[in-house]
């Protein structure tokens, strides 16, 4: 059975191939998957905002981003998104 939220946190290594590798893990097991946005990896909306669009980047089209103070909600779609 596929639980409803995951999380995830970001840090100071920011968005490595080790963290997008984690986050797809998270997708196999959840539909939803909070990112977490750590002091260490800078605590600014811009950067909240760059953090999202890059893991969007790398993740594909399937999934979709909304950014919550600074915790990323990020939903994975069953067609990619236009």
């Amino acid at each position: 059975m596929v639980e409803p939220i995951g999380k995830i946190q970001l840090g100071k290594n920011g968005i490595s191939a080790n963290f997008i590798q984690s986050l797809e893990n998270q997708f196999k097991k959840h539909n939803d998957v909070k990112v977490v946005v750590l002091k260490a990896a800078g605590h600014d909306r811009e950067k909240v905002k760059k953090y999202a669009e890059e893991i969007l980047e790398k993740m594909g089209k399937k999934f979709t981003a909304r950014i919550i103070g600074f915790t990323i909600a990020l939903k994975k779609w069953r067609k990619a998104r236009t």
